[in-house]
């Protein structure tokens, strides 16, 4: 992050009037080509996360609409940063989430219900767009904040991958809305309050209420770990039995209705690198972690936050100090350090 962008986040933490016309600027597309604009950029996305949290600290839930859509647009702004995607759009998602976060820290009344059409993003799935507006007037919306926000923002994410690359690359996202608007009204339906029935006066004797106890729902922690094929990073080489080990924890989660609050990414990379660049293991271990993300995505995995860090060679399980005749036989033995760990953490 330029010096610029990083003053304007720390007005904008000690609640500054100045901060009020300020935005983080991310590196422009033609400059992100150095590890230390790409760093900055992590750092500012980083800032922003640090201040959601603070909100949360200070009294706003979690499930709040408008904490959940700031949330929501800095999760596919890192989305699409991540994926090298070179258009305004995570420089526009990023300043609608920091336009959300300014107002929740300066208690701005009343707060927007709209949600932008960032990047000349199409309006898809006009169905779903109207179901969510009737979700926002529904006696029940409270309890339906996050799926609601979110939705809306994931259609802008669809609407703008469609304009980049078609019906093929904004499908996932739409399935995400779908599920997220179909679970919203699933809770707006349950939270709403019940009709009250009319008196009727009548000699009855008196049945007693047996009370239905519910069970609390249960802390789940689901851990997994994804091997590569030594220097690469894409999903056709993930290793087979890791790759069924990740398809079996996200059938868990959907076949017991496991509601996944938050997936850490960690990723690693062996020790090797024969290129001349330092960062060269960290980039290699940054592109796992991606892939293995946009797997969940393109599963239909419903999650409220993601955690992403990409360690580099920094931390090997193997350390393969023996002599091997061949280069083949320590790339295979350095296999546990071509990683990416993954924890899911939800509510059963």
């Amino acid at each position: 992050m330029k010096t610029t962008s990083i003053s304007c986040a720390i007005v904008l933490l000690l609640g500054g009037s100045a901060a009020l016309a300020q935005t983080t600027q991310l590196t422009p597309a033609p400059e992100r080509i150095s590890d230390a604009a790409i760093s900055a950029d992590y750092g500012a996305y980083s800032l922003l996360q640090g201040r959601l949290q603070q909100l949360n600290e200070r009294g706003v839930p979690v499930r709040d609409y408008h904490l959940s859509k700031a949330q929501c647009w800095l999760d596919v702004s890192l989305h699409e940063y991540s994926r090298n995607d070179r258009s305004a759009f995570p420089q526009a998602a990023l300043t609608e989430s920091e336009k959300l976060i300014m107002a929740l820290e300066n208690k701005t009344t009343p707060l927007p219900m709209d949600t932008r059409l960032v990047n000349g993003a199409v309006k898809l799935r006009p169905d779903l767009w109207e179901r969510s507006a009737a979700l926002k007037q529904h006696s029940g919306f409270q309890c339906a904040w996050r799926q609601v926000a979110c939705a809306e923002v994931e259609l802008v994410h669809a609407g703008n991958e469609f304009n980049q690359q078609q019906w093929r690359h904004a499908k996932p996202y739409i399935q995400i809305a779908e599920e997220l608007v179909f679970e919203a009204n699933q809770l707006a339906e349950a939270c709403a309050p019940a009709p009250v029935a009319p008196k009727i006066v009548a000699a009855a004797p008196v049945v007693p209420v047996v009370p239905v106890i519910v069970p609390a729902p249960q802390p789940v922690s689901l851990q997994a770990r994804v091997l590569f094929d030594f220097d690469k990073f894409t999903p056709e080489h993930i290793r087979a039995d890791s790759r069924a080990e990740l398809d079996q924890m996200v059938a868990r989660a959907k076949r017991e209705g496991i509601k996944i609050e938050t997936v850490r990414l960690v990723g690693h990379a062996d020790r090797l690198n024969g290129t001349g660049n330092k960062n060269y293991n960290r980039q290699l271990s940054q592109k796992r972690v991606n892939t293995v993300r946009d797997l969940f995505i393109a599963q239909g995995l419903t999650v409220f936050s993601v955690s992403i860090d990409a360690k580099g060679d920094a931390e090997q399980v193997a350390q393969c100090q023996a002599q091997f005749s061949r280069k083949a036989e320590l790339e295979e033995c350095l296999l546990p350090n071509r990683r990416v760990e993954v924890e899911l953490k939800g509510l059963k």
